[in-house]
């Protein structure tokens, strides 16, 4: 038996155990709700899941399922499986595989659990409301949409006004579904530990500002499950407090996430699932650490806008100006804060077969990061779970002449 490398060992950051336990324990529970009595409900990865929690519906993902199926590399076969039904190759990879896994119940935990409903709030694409009327079609199980406005320039009373009533018609869609009143004063608890729990998450996020950075972007794909999966309940907050506690003692022992780190980097959109280790391994080799990213920094973006003594307030202004449902120009501002925050050498942009509205702007993003900060930038052509859309050799390539070029940069 070959003996473990120290070094490696000491970068391993510990609650990765912690981190399993706690997300397999929740899909045991999604799984045997039907024998335990409880509502499971399918959402989209940027709706409103605090009123489902105050509620006692477990909340499911088919997102994170969509992010399990590529890290998992089943992929192409559930992908082939939609296209053979009917849908276009050029559809998103988590719809293709998520409508395919249903009907084979396959993937890398043998399906999700059978949903009692589907939430589907738009501020993420529009993909997702075809997808999720696919699945209520083929589920028979009770829909509800909520739509918001994209935010362009800004935010105004017209859409707080829209979004708000909304709010109002998805609690009694979900008092019908669940057949029960709906506790208000149990989802301003759940809107507390929502809040607390996105600042936390932050918090372990700021860490990465620090020299060498104690956790990489590729890190912060995996332990950003329960911010996402499990916001608003008290195990979260727990999490991330011990998360952050074991951050600050890897800054106090000045161990990194990467060893000799010499370039700080930021990644934008989805990750690569099913080559995160090679990507990670690539850059790590060069001295690089993927310092922070705008996907994993999405679920705490909206924060400011937040009230946790008004919570069901300030959820139609915090679900609607999201990362995704905001104009290139803000998106721009905010990578641009992200390069001063981590001081970070250059950016990698993965341009994502998939997922358009990540992936349409960046060209112009690219330019006006270039534009106010001088930085070197790299684009990546891939997909977050089909490989087909994916060619190691040119992408090792390009990573290669990047490197190359922010060596010449550090050297001058």
């Amino acid at each position: 038996m070959a003996e473990k490398d120290p070094e490696k060992e000491k970068r391993k950051i510990k609650a990765v155990a912690k981190m399993k336990e706690i997300m397999t324990a929740y899909y045991i529970d999604a799984k045997t709700a039907e024998q335990t009595g409880k509502k499971v409900a399918w959402i989209t990865s940027g709706g409103p899941v605090e009123p489902l929690i105050a509620m006692d519906i477990i909340p499911v993902y088919p997102e994170n399922h969509g992010a399990m199926i590529g890290a998992s590399k089943m992929g192409v076969d559930l992908c082939t499986k939609a296209e053979a039904m009917g849908y276009s190759s050029d559809l998103c990879s988590y719809a293709r595989s998520d409508i395919s896994c249903a009907t084979v119940n396959g993937g890398p935990i043998g399906g999700l659990p059978r949903p009692d409903m589907l939430v589907c709030c738009t501020n993420i694409c529009g993909t997702v409301l075809k997808w999720y009327e696919v699945q209520a079609r083929y589920f028979g199980c009770p829909l509800f949409i909520l739509d918001t406005p994209f935010c362009h320039t800004g935010f105004h009373d017209e859409m707080r006004r829209y979004v708000r009533r909304q709010l109002d018609e998805y609690i009694a869609f979900l008092e019908s579904a669940a057949g029960r009143r709906f506790d208000y004063d149990r989802l301003k608890e759940v809107g507390r530990l929502s809040i607390e729990g996105q600042r936390l998450w932050q918090a372990v996020l700021d860490t990465a500002a620090h020299r060498p950075a104690p956790l990489s972007a590729f890190d912060a794909f995996f332990h950003l499950a329960l911010i996402v999966t499990l916001r608003g309940q008290q195990q979260t907050i727990d999490y991330y407090r011990m998360l952050l506690a074991e951050m600050n003692e890897r800054i106090a022992a000045g161990i990194g996430a990467v060893p000799d780190e010499r370039y700080r980097l930021l990644w934008d959109n989805l990750p690569v699932w099913f080559r995160t280790k090679w990507l990670s391994e690539k850059f790590a080799a060069a001295g690089a650490c993927l310092v922070a990213d705008t996907y994993t920094s999405a679920w705490c973006g909206s924060l400011k806008y937040a009230d946790e003594n008004n919570f069901l307030e300030s959820m139609a202004e915090c679900y609607t100006r999201i990362y995704l449902n905001i104009g290139v120009d803000e998106m721009a501002r905010m990578v641009v804060d992200m390069v001063d925050k981590y001081a970070a050498d250059g950016l990698v942009m993965h341009s994502n077969r998939s997922c358009k509205p990540y992936s349409l702007g960046q060209y112009d993003i690219q330019r006006l990061v270039q534009e106010r900060r001088g930085i070197p930038t790299l684009m990546i052509e891939a997909d977050m779970v089909d490989e087909r859309s994916f060619a190691e050799g040119p992408t090792e390539t390009r990573i290669e002449a990047f490197m190359e070029m922010l060596k010449t940069r550090k050297a001058a």
